[in-house]
């Protein structure tokens, strides 16, 4: 694949801190991709994150689907989400990027800032939605806003449905990959690391399937609990960055080292929080038989290659935290409806579908998961060019 079509760094003139804007390829004019918001962030790897986003995007291209794949594009910037002038520097990012969402840019909520927030600092940068780029791609776009407003406010014991659809994915990426392994659900062993928008739903769908989660890291520390954790309590006990409050820990859970989830005697490793979490100097430390890639970039190259020699497998992000993304595209494009049963329904098919693809071509090819992800997305972007053209 080619370089990326726009690369920009913009740095604010009040704080002096710089932002990114990668945007990888465009469909049909448009590109889809979150922002994140996190100390030492860079365009290096806002670059890695849109590239990943273009192959997201062309792994769910279905012809038969009312969902017609975007683009790929990210947003970032170098700053704790928790600094004081992190909002009035969302904002301002925002006002600068304002030509960009408005005309190509389809954008959300992604490490450090939630959905919510996003859509707040949105409309005080003077913009109709962070999504307003693809409105004139719709068929009746008044419906649109409203099938996909009515499904935001949809809950499901206390969590939106728009953070529990990407938990949702994970999870089924996780189960098909036990079942096909032959692996019973009940007992097997998973450890996550972040009980944020991603890894909290992951847990909860997880812990629902049969499945032990015996540790969980945030930013305080690793709680850990051989015969599994109480995930509804922890998931309760969040604050808005995903940090658990420790008075939800029963007696007997165990408060561990910070990097304790990575060693933890689990077979699932499910890093949800940060990139570049698993490197080359502590993957040794790693126990478990799968790692799935909830968060984007978690696994670092050099160490996916040693990772595998010890005959580890890793699920690739591109697939595995993919239903998120596709779940705004879903509903918005008609696909589905504002409906809880529906979405996870639709959702589990789509994952499960894919990621048996991804494991059978991985097996032919006898290559990794993630190459055979790669290969999948590269066969269907030049189909995507055809039909609706090429915009590079």
């Amino acid at each position: 694949m080619a370089g990326p079509l726009l690369s920009l760094t913009w740095t604010d003139h009040v704080t002096g801190r710089q932002g990114f804007l990668v945007v990888d390829r465009l469909v049909r004019g448009v590109a889809s991709g979150g922002l994140r918001m996190r100390p030492g962030c860079t365009l290096e790897e806002v670059t890695g994150l849109a590239r990943g986003m273009t192959l997201k995007e062309a792994l769910h291209y279905d012809p038969a689907s009312r969902y017609v794949p975007l683009g790929g594009a990210k947003g970032g910037i170098d700053c704790d989400p928790r600094d004081p002038q992190a909002y009035p520097l969302l904002v301002r990012y925002l006002r600068a990027m304002r030509p960009y969402v408005e005309s190509v840019w389809t954008t959300g909520e992604d490490l450090g800032l939630s959905q919510d927030l996003v859509d707040r600092a949105a409309a005080e940068a003077g913009l109709v939605s962070s999504i307003q780029a693809v409105y004139p791609l719709l068929d009746d776009e008044a419906e649109a806003r409203r099938r996909l407003a009515r499904a935001c406010a949809v809950e499901v014991d206390g969590i939106g449905l728009d953070e529990l659809a990407g938990g949702c994915g994970v999870a089924e990426a996780t189960l098909t990959a036990l079942d096909r392994a032959g692996v019973p659900r009940g007992g097997t062993r998973v450890s996550l690391q972040g009980l944020g928008t991603m890894g909290g739903a992951t847990a909860r769908f997880l812990a629902r399937a049969g499945l032990r989660i015996v540790a969980v890291a945030d930013l305080k520390g690793t709680m850990a609990h051989p015969g599994g954790l109480d995930v509804e309590a922890l998931v309760a006990a969040r604050d808005a960055h995903g940090t658990v409050d420790r008075s939800a820990l029963r007696p007997g859970d165990l408060e561990l080292p910070g990097d304790a989830w990575l060693s933890a005697d689990a077979e699932v490793l499910v890093p949800a929080a940060v990139s570049y979490a698993v490197d080359a100097g502590n993957q040794q430390q790693v126990r478990a038989r799968w790692i799935v890639e909830a968060a984007n970039m978690p696994v670092r190259p050099e160490a996916e290659l040693l990772l595998a020699d010890r005959g580890v497998t890793v699920l690739p992000d591109v697939v595995v935290n993919s239903g998120t993304n596709a779940w705004w595209w879903w509903t918005l494009f008609g696909d589905i409806g504002a409906d809880a049963e529906e979405a996870f329904a639709h959702t589990r098919r789509s994952m499960r579908a894919l990621v048996e693809r991804m494991l059978t071509r991985a097996q032919a090819d006898g290559t990794t998961p993630r190459a055979a992800a790669h290969a999948i997305a590269a066969d269907r972007l030049p189909v995507i060019a055809e039909r609706y053209g090429c915009y590079r």
